[in-house]
């Protein structure tokens, strides 16, 4: 009997360490050589940042895909100092012109989103032009009393980091102030956000009665991972005395909370958050965003290290050992859309309509994973 337990308990402790070994953090080295390899793939497949971009239809490249992927490469840049990277970004911007998508009349978010690019630029390198067309429209929108323009949740991610940096660069709350008033339109006002669940319904065709098809709530695993990296992003880029901030922290903490519910055991998070049959399987955007939120919030005492840790060692191995290809291509990528039926399949080697916006996600997340395992 007792050699029985002492085979027990060293075939625990065996288990035990392996465990430990395959769920340890990354060295700084390992984390870095993903995101060159990865960045690299998209930079030999455009080497044109300029030329518009075809899938179903022509689109300009300043298009939010786009605009995501230099916001991970400004993130990869901030902590590589590599010429290439700020003139590959360079080039884009001067590409357009620094100007938006649909003109500087716009008020679309997904067309602000170039604008968190241009705005990093100017403050490396303060040329009025490089900020000339997205202060030029938010100015616009400040003048008008409309303040419901997001309702969908994506745009808080597209244009709140905006609102944010103007106000760090110029000084003037009526930036913060009006993203404020925006961004309570559309928590409450619309009732994007459940409080209940702590999750966000991705626009209005999702509100109740809509269900998953088990019978709950449809709360789109990238959808939400969007609101994330915004709260993120808004608190790194806005000044600290600024009155809101409690709002934004508490939302980012609310949130990753009950993410933190519903990871799968692969380290992955579903498409659909609370429904892990409808369209199952491992799902790269949303992961990253939501490591990408729970890192930064460990990195910047936001969240308990002890309570998060796991999640987010999982979740980079995850992405890093299941996900990365050996030439840097990201699989198990959703295409765009808004719930959890699109872009499917999603699988290792499925190509989604659009993957720059991917690769913006992953070297946020990644950005953040290299200051953790400093």
């Amino acid at each position: 009997m007792q050699n029985n337990r002492i085979a027990i308990f060293l075939i625990a402790l065996l288990f035990s360490a392996g465990w430990t070994k395959a769920q340890e953090l990354p060295t700084q080295k390992e984390v870095m050589d993903q995101m060159v390899l990865t960045n690299q793939y998209l930079m030999n497949k455009w080497p044109d940042p300029g030329v518009n971009v075809i899938t179903n239809k022509e689109r300009p490249s300043n298009l939010w895909t786009r605009a995501v992927y230099y916001e991970g490469l400004m993130a990869l840049y901030a902590l590589k100092d590599d010429k290439a990277y700020y003139d590959y970004a360079v080039k884009w911007g001067e590409a357009h012109n620094w100007g938006l998508r649909n003109g500087a009349q716009t008020r679309h978010a997904d067309n602000h989103c170039a604008g968190q690019t241009y705005i990093m630029l100017y403050e490396i390198d303060p040329q009025p032009e490089r900020i000339r067309d997205i202060q030029s429209s938010v100015d616009d929108m400040i003048e008008t009393y409309k303040i419901n323009d997001w309702d969908w949740i994506d745009a808080l991610q597209m244009a709140m980091p905006v609102f944010a940096k103007l106000t760090s660069i110029t000084g003037d709350k009526k930036y913060s102030e009006r993203m404020y008033e925006m961004y309570m339109d559309t928590k409450v006002t619309q009732g994007l956000f459940n409080p209940i669940d702590d999750l966000w319904w991705r626009d209005k065709d999702f509100l109740p009665p809509y269900q998953e098809p088990n019978g709950n709530d449809c709360y789109w695993s990238r959808g939400n991972g969007w609101v994330v990296a915004a709260m993120v992003r808004t608190l790194e880029f806005l000044p600290k005395d600024d009155p809101h901030r409690f709002e934004y922290a508490q939302m980012l903490q609310r949130m990753l909370k009950s993410i933190l519910t519903v990871q799968r055991t692969d380290g992955f998070w579903n498409v659909s958050l609370h429904d892990p049959t409808h369209f199952e399987g491992k799902e790269t955007s949303g992961t990253a965003l939501f490591l990408y939120g729970m890192a930064w919030g460990v990195n910047n005492g936001l969240l308990e290290k002890e309570v998060y840790m796991p999640a987010i060692t999982k979740a980079w191995n995850a992405i890093s050992k299941e996900a990365v290809h050996d030439n840097g291509y990201l699989g198990y990528l959703q295409g765009t859309g808004k719930e959890p039926k699109d872009g499917q399949p999603v699988t290792y080697t499925s190509q989604p309509d659009f993957e720059d916006y991917g690769l913006g996600c992953f070297l946020l997340a990644a950005s953040e994973m290299y200051k953790l395992a400093e």
